[in-house]
């Protein structure tokens, strides 16, 4: 049987048949870590545990480092500490068969016992081998390898015997840069996301005025004075549509994920719905909100389709008036504490709280000037878009990357 293959897609100038090499062929050593617990960080010797990886990423997590129990004095744990191409492997556990790469700028790091440490050969290039334990195909090795009487679990030896894809070191080196680049691409898009999410988190905390006060932390530049409490209904109109299922607009949900049309929002379809029955209408733009909930929490949510929609006739319907921006008051019912307390008060009995529409508008709340409103509501909404922007960005990318594991390799 021949052992040579090519991988679906290749770069260029790169003509060489591939074949399978073992972990062990490739590795000068495969051994385990330090039998040793962990202690506060002495600021010099990093430990890495099972723990200390990031299940999606696979990097060293450092927020919260710390040291491995030892006396280092007494020597005998320098073969412990990880350098260049060194490539670890959980053994045991549900985290069987994760990774970890050394990477320079990581430091000092000794590994500890519940991992194993292959020390690959200079003449591989360790990122082109990691990048593999990222594919179905070392998935399944793991699946079938961990089987156990008790726990998962992969020895030294098993681990040893892994069949890797295997090139020339130039298409070695080419392939893992190339996944390093994107893997880099990706963390960046991934802290950037945080980045925008933790300002937004921020922002919300302190961009509408706490109890009891009519000024803002925070105020958007050009603006000041006090801003006035006042009735939620003196902000809002009700909508108050009701029309049949068979009118041929689509039937949507509102849940705390947002407006979702119910072919999309429930597996295998909208079976199951009586189109005879009658529904609330809910026109583009304007915003709806489920009326019941388990826990006081009500999400409000914009139809932002290119439709009306139709959604449960116990659903409220509502749109601002002339003197409310209506992002401005999703905003602040979505996010305010103040107004999650006010909801709370809404039990009457039983174990669920409804939220009617006559009293959903008594809610009082602190409102500035219009302009001021829809500033607020379009940097929220801008900021949003760049959330989501990113978000997508980094499907696209994980998506491409997935792909490209299983057909960049053998």
């Amino acid at each position: 049987m021949n052992n040579f293959k090519i991988p679906k897609i290749r770069f260029m100038n790169f003509n060489d048949k591939w074949n399978y090499k073992t972990l062990d062929e490739i590795s000068n050593s495969i051994e385990y870590g330090i039998n040793a617990p962990a202690k506060d960080f002495d600021g010099n010797h990093k430990y890495l545990r099972i723990t200390d990886i990031d299940d999606a990423s696979r990097l060293f997590i450092t927020e919260k480092l710390s040291s491995p129990d030892i006396n280092f004095t007494a020597g005998g744990y320098e073969n412990y500490k990880l350098q260049k191409n060194d490539l670890l492997f959980a053994r045991t556990g549900a985290s069987v068969g994760k990774t970890y790469l050394y990477r320079k700028t990581d430091g000092k790091v000794y590994y500890a016992g519940f991992l194993i440490r292959a020390r690959l050969h200079d003449s591989y290039d360790g990122n082109f081998v990691f990048q593999q334990t990222l594919t179905d195909k070392y998935k399944r090795f793991i699946e079938i390898t961990s089987q156990r009487s008790g726990q998962p679990g992969v020895n030294g030896k098993e681990y040893g015997e892994w069949k890797i894809g295997m090139t020339s070191y130039d298409e070695q080196t080419s392939i893992g840069s190339f996944f390093r680049t994107l893997d880099d691409l990706l963390a960046s898009y991934k802290d950037n996301l945080t980045n925008y999410q933790s300002l937004k988190a921020t922002m919300l905390s302190k961009i509408f005025p706490k109890t009891g006060q009519t000024v803002p932390e925070i105020r958007l530049d050009g603006f000041e004075g006090e801003w006035e409490v006042v009735n939620l209904g003196t902000l809002i109109e009700n909508y108050d549509e009701i029309i049949s299922g068979a009118s041929g607009f689509p039937i949507a949900t509102s849940s705390r994920k947002g407006l979702y049309l119910q072919n999309d929002y429930f597996e295998g379809g909208r079976t199951g719905i009586d189109l005879t029955l009658d529904f609330h209408r809910v026109p583009m733009g304007y915003v709806t909100y489920r009326h019941m909930s388990d826990d006081s929490i009500f999400k409000f949510n914009k139809n932002n389709f290119e439709t009306d929609v139709l959604v449960s006739k116990e659903y409220p319907v509502f749109i601002s008036n002339d003197s409310s921006d209506i992002d401005f008051l999703l905003y602040h019912l979505n996010n305010s504490r103040l107004f999650l307390r006010f909801s709370t008060m809404q039990k009457l009995g039983g174990t669920r709280v409804r939220l009617y529409y006559k009293n959903f508008i008594t809610y009082k709340l602190a409102v500035p000037t219009l302009k001021e409103q829809q500033a607020i509501g379009a940097y929220f909404s801008n900021l949003d878009n760049l959330i989501a922007a990113h978000q997508e960005k980094i499907s696209q990318l994980e998506t491409l990357k997935k792909k490209l594991l299983q057909e960049m390799f053998i």
